[in-house]
């Protein structure tokens, strides 16, 4: 904690504070942006092949059309919309999360930007890329109910307990980091940015 008006003063060299602590963390900044590149990469392939797994779905529906309208033949069963529901969502928020993977990658990453910016795109895009997969398991589940429901209903009970594992472990491989994303973005910054400053005058008198 130091008086306000030290954040303005230089040294020797003729650097401020934030100037000689960019000089002093240049090989931190880029590190940082070959792991948020890598890891915006590596979520956008996983996002876009959810996104053309539930495309398709959405065109093959379980139990197929109706060969004189057209019309899906479980159309009136609940399942078969419960299908449709978590089948468009999956479709909408894993392009969402594919768009804030790419925003990841075009960034400037200047130094500011890894205050904010960048932590918060993230965040947004494992969020939807999570909603995505639930959604996608959803849709994958149901599928099961609606083509099994007479007579062999062990068969997608078994099928949905199952497909909770990939949200399971979505779950416990991401937490620490999404943890981590949080606790840098949200608390870490009020220690060096607080709103009220009561230690000092704005122009302390020496």
């Amino acid at each position: 904690m130091i008086p306000p008006s030290y954040r303005e003063r230089k040294n020797e060299d003729g650097l401020t504070p934030e100037e000689l602590f960019t000089k002093e963390h240049k090989e931190l900044v880029t590190q940082g942006e070959k792991w948020m590149k890598d890891t915006a990469s590596q979520c956008m392939v996983v996002a876009a092949l959810i996104a053309t797994i539930v495309f398709a779905a959405a065109f093959t529906v379980p139990g197929g059309y109706d060969q004189d309208d057209g019309i899906p033949i479980f159309q009136s069963q609940a399942t078969f919309m419960v299908f449709v529901v978590a089948d468009a969502i999956s479709l909408f928020s894993s392009s969402a999360s594919i768009l804030m993977f790419l925003s990841i990658l075009t960034s400037r990453y200047a130094q500011r930007d890894f205050l904010e910016s960048l932590p918060k795109k993230l965040m947004l895009g494992l969020e939807t890329l999570f909603l995505s997969i639930v959604t996608m398991t959803i849709a994958f589940s149901v599928s099961f109910f609606i083509l099994y429901h007479k007579g062999q209903i062990w068969m997608p009970i078994l099928i949905g307990a199952i497909a909770v594992m990939p949200v399971f472990l979505y779950v416990v491989l991401h937490f620490g980091l999404f943890f981590d994303v949080i606790r840098s973005t949200y608390i870490s910054r009020y220690l060096f940015k607080p709103k009220k400053q009561v230690l000092y005058y704005k122009n302390p008198k020496f």
